[in-house]
């Protein structure tokens, strides 16, 4: 296991990483979660009282992967070349995937895992009025890729 990359190695302190002599990359990152449901709020999706929580979710993932330098301290700030994120319904379930795309000196896995998860607090957010038992879960990072610019 390596060093934390946010802690100094001498002070302990924590840091913002020096990406300042690293090459521009392209880097692109996937991510999933899920929000569990009872299967008749998942069949409500697209007509809760306050809208489609899918096309609104959807949309809040967008614009958080955009505000991702902002909510975690950490974060570098990066121009996004590109961000998707798909809310596929299933049965008692909303699976949610976000690609973040970027040329840059630093990664966008945390774009891709905030886009997914404020997509999924959205639908929450959307359907809890129908559905008390839901539960946000199976937040991770399914890729994340370097290639030449």
């Amino acid at each position: 296991m390596g060093e934390l990359s946010h802690v100094d190695e001498v002070s302990g302190a924590v840091q913002m990483v020096d990406v300042g002599g690293k090459p521009s990359s392209r880097r692109h990152a996937v991510a999933r979660g899920a929000v569990l449901m009872a299967v008749e709020t998942a069949s409500r999706l697209q007509d809760l009282p306050k809208g489609n929580a899918l096309v609104t979710a959807q949309l809040a993932g967008i614009m958080a992967a955009k505000r991702t330098s902002e909510l975690i301290p950490l974060c570098h700030q990066i121009a996004l070349s590109h961000v998707r994120v798909e809310l596929e319904v299933k049965a008692g379930r909303v699976e949610i995937t976000a690609s973040a795309e970027t040329t840059a000196q630093t990664g966008v896995e945390m774009e891709a895992l905030m886009a997914v998860a404020v997509a999924a607090l959205t639908v929450y957010d959307m359907a809890k009025a129908i559905d008390k038992e839901m539960v946000v879960t199976e937040i991770s990072l399914l890729a994340k890729t370097k290639a030449a610019p």
